[in-house]
């Protein structure tokens, strides 16, 4: 939920790059804004609890029967997004 207001002043050089993106991704200025703060400044991670909390309100998921299968699609994701 949003409920910080912040004002910012731009030139118009940063503005206009900020609301090309916006435009071309079909989303708000201040939504660049903040996915710009986001990449500069990454929230930190979750404590264990807030993790553990996440994890049981997840959707459930489909998992492999054979627990071989499972191990290989997580190698292959990891190795999809480099970790």
């Amino acid at each position: 939920m949003l409920t910080r207001r912040v004002h910012v002043l731009f030139d118009d050089a940063r503005f206009s790059r900020i609301e090309r993106e916006a435009k071309s991704r079909k989303v708000s200025v201040a939504e660049v804004i903040r996915e710009a703060v986001d990449y500069r400044l990454p929230p930190t991670w979750p404590s264990r609890s807030e993790a553990g909390e996440r994890i049981l309100r997840a959707d459930p998921m489909d998992v492999p029967d054979d627990p071989a299968d499972l191990k290989r699609e997580i190698a292959d994701a990891h190795d999809r997004f480099g970790e």
